[in-house]
């Protein structure tokens, strides 16, 4: 396992730094220009807020494998007279999911229709922000500022932005000089996000569910990113200074992308989307709180991934794992969560899977990990190494 880690999964900090310190300049520089393209909006409009969110593996330290991916948030900008105000979606969408009502401080009047009719839809007789709807506008915007940004990169790389229905579009970064001392190319998905305070985020949901069935464009996903970011520096600071937290995590995705490849359609997406990173990572958080921390020492790195390995296997099993952060009373008090997240209905991370399904990947994952060696001799050839596709 550590030489599986060591040879195949950790990436070089050195190389991460850099990609890091490039996309973030690359980015940068798209934000600025998309928000001068906006500087006037008028009364009625979407614009940029100007800063970007930093989100994912590659900012939390468990990347795997090739610095090649990264997650932004990019944080929008209301009209100054309208307050969003979200609420759980009850029986409208998967579990979790959240309608975004708005709210008008001097109340609904003509002039607000205009905003209304481009980016708001009727749900349950109310208007609603459209997570469609902003994602469109939002994919067109950074479309038109990208010829200003190729103008000024063109030394250093060359950048192109991919769109796909119903995702945030993806900023594809090809260096062309030795401005990167990697040379990978980078893609850089780029999330539209509406702040609620906090450090909390509404982003859109993707169109379908687990099971192909289409969302209404009205809902929206939380994302605390940042408050799963500032829980992993407190761990970082009560755990001991070599903790295999981080590395079990890592070892655990790169042991499920591997057995992927024996998996045949339609069980192998399936394998992928109940062992989502989100639920490994959540998986963990709940892990290390049930036990001292000083139990994660790096000497015991086989015990505590066992450990985490048969934690997923019960929670499949029960056809239950719940989100750390929506309605959790027991996180520690050191973390001080927002009072949003503390109030919000607890939401079971598998609820959307069948039973049938969980059993099956419980069952794959505990022969995953009593075959670990062998799957790791057989599939960690160059054939097998190539990144799978982009969802």
């Amino acid at each position: 396992l550590e030489r599986f880690h060591a040879r195949q999964l950790r990436v070089s900090p050195h190389v991460l730094g850099h990609s890091k310190a490039h996309v973030g300049r690359v980015v940068a520089e798209l934000v600025r220009a998309a928000k001068a393209q906006g500087l006037q909006p008028g009364p009625l409009a979407l614009s940029l807020r100007g800063d970007f969110v930093r989100i994912g593996s590659a900012y939390e330290q468990h990347k795997v494998r090739s610095p090649d991916c990264f997650d932004i948030l990019v944080p929008l900008r209301l009209p100054p007279h309208l307050e969003p105000q979200p609420r759980c979606a009850d029986g409208l969408g998967p579990c979790g999911a959240f309608v975004c009502g708005l709210r008008a401080r001097d109340g609904w009047t003509r002039r607000c229709r205009p905003f209304a009719e481009g980016f708001c839809v009727e749900l349950q007789g109310r208007s609603h922000l459209s997570s469609g709807l902003v994602l469109r506008w939002f994919q067109g915007h950074l479309q038109r500022c990208l010829g200003a940004v190729r103008y000024r990169l063109q030394e250093r790389c060359r950048v192109s932005l991919a769109a796909c229905p119903g995702h945030p579009p993806t900023l594809h970064i090809l260096p062309c000089s030795d401005y990167v001392c990697c040379h990978i190319s980078m893609a850089v998905r780029l999330i539209p996000a509406i702040p609620l305070g906090d450090a909390l985020y509404l982003t859109a949901l993707p169109p379908e569910g687990p099971r192909g069935s289409p969302f209404p464009e009205a809902l929206w996903g939380l994302n605390a990113s940042r408050q799963e970011q500032r829980l992993l520096g407190w761990l970082k600071e009560q755990a001991p200074a070599a903790s295999c937290h981080l590395k079990c995590l890592q070892i655990l995705k790169g042991l499920r992308d591997l057995r992927r490849h024996s998996l045949e359609e339609p069980f192998c997406s399936q394998w992928g989307r109940v062992l989502s990173s989100y639920v490994l990572k959540t998986a963990l958080f709940s892990l290390l709180l049930q036990g001292p921390l000083e139990a994660w020492d790096e000497r015991f790195l086989v015990e505590r991934l066992e450990d985490l390995v048969l934690y997923l296997r019960d929670c499949l099993r029960k056809q239950v794992l719940m989100d750390f952060f929506l309605g959790n009373t027991s996180i520690p008090e050191a973390m001080a969560l927002p009072r949003f997240l503390k109030e919000a209905a607890p939401v079971n991370l598998l609820s959307a899977f069948d039973g049938p399904t969980l059993d099956l990947v419980a069952f794959q994952l505990i022969s995953t990990w009593i075959q670990a060696p062998h799957i790791i001799r057989m599939y960690s050839s160059p054939r097998y190494l190539r990144p799978a596709p982009a969802p």
